[in-house]
């Protein structure tokens, strides 16, 4: 009898589970939406304090604005639990969908879930969220970014030249594949001495070189994962007076001066306005039940004086 009623209870169990999980997936398949105009996007960008990101924004913000969507920007400050907090607070304003810049891929999982769970789509930017159910990814190739990058030293330096790298902050997607692009061709036609995070800021790009400018007297080059970095690197370069070639990522407005100046050897430019306006094109196709790609893909290129 006791063995009846064990069975009895499993199989209620599993009742209620699969109605539990069907009644989810129908909370998630949103109604197709004919019209944009009462559309809400929540936005979370990992940092306003960075020209990339605000590009980044602002092509969010003029993409939106012609097709009549509403936007809702929260800036996390480069502070995970922050952004965490601030995806809560879209979730709970019941935006219809959320574009998503992670601070960290790892550590925004969380957020990505609860969007799940509450029926919001979610579409990333620039950097991937590690779990959770993402419609589609929009950045550039940054593993051929950092590829694109290690070649310009090797043609400029010659093989076995000492750099040095300059990494973004650690847990970030983009860290990951521009680090992951560059050692696919430095590690075999480059002698890389140093490698630490300055985690993407441009004061510590600048002390970070330092210590490795004493730490390495014979330092060629260095690859910075973006420009904020690879501008702080020149200062501290600057100062000693010697001439390292400086190679950096992302193309803002200040790398670009740099790099005309001659300051800054070359950049791999990206196009966050782009990424943005491709963001929400993305949504606007999700939110009317369109089909759109895992990933999409926005084109970058070697920007140098010559």
């Amino acid at each position: 009898m006791k063995k009846l009623f064990s069975i009895l209870m499993i199989l209620s169990l599993m009742v209620l589970a699969a109605c539990s999980s069907e009644s989810n997936l129908e909370n998630n398949k949103a109604e197709p939406k004919e019209s944009m105009e009462d559309v809400t996007v929540g936005v979370s960008i990992s940092t306003l304090n960075n020209p990339f990101f605000v590009s980044l924004k602002e092509g969010i913000e003029a993409k939106a604005k012609e097709k009549g969507m509403k936007v809702s920007v929260v800036d996390a400050q480069d502070d995970t639990a922050k952004q965490v907090s601030g995806i809560e607070d879209l979730i709970l304003k019941k935006v219809d969908l959320l574009i998503i810049n992670p601070t960290d891929s790892a550590a925004i999982s969380s957020a990505v879930q609860s969007a799940n769970d509450a029926g919001i789509p979610v579409i990333t930017v620039d950097r991937s969220a590690d779990e959770g159910e993402v419609v589609t990814f929009i950045a550039s190739d940054n593993v051929a970014g950092g590829e694109q990058a290690a070649k310009y030293i090797v043609e400029q330096l010659g093989e076995k030249a000492k750099v040095v790298e300059l990494e973004g902050v650690s847990g970030a997607s983009a860290t990951r594949e521009r680090g992951e692009g560059f050692h696919n061709i430095a590690d075999k036609q480059l002698d890389v001495v140093s490698s630490q995070t300055a985690e993407f800021d441009r004061t510590k790009g600048l002390n970070v070189m330092e210590n490795m400018l004493q730490g390495n007297k014979d330092i060629q080059g260095v690859f910075a994962h973006n420009d904020e970095m690879a501008l702080g690197a020149i200062e501290a370069i600057k100062a000693t007076g010697k001439d390292i070639l400086v190679v950096g990522f992302d193309g803002n407005e200040d790398a670009l001066k740099a790099v005309e100046a001659g300051d800054l050897s070359a950049t791999i430019a990206q196009q966050p306005a782009l990424i943005g306006e491709e963001a929400i094109t993305a949504a606007e196709k999700i939110l009317k039940g369109e089909k759109v790609e895992e990933t999409i893909s926005v084109p970058l290129k070697l920007v140098t004086k010559e």
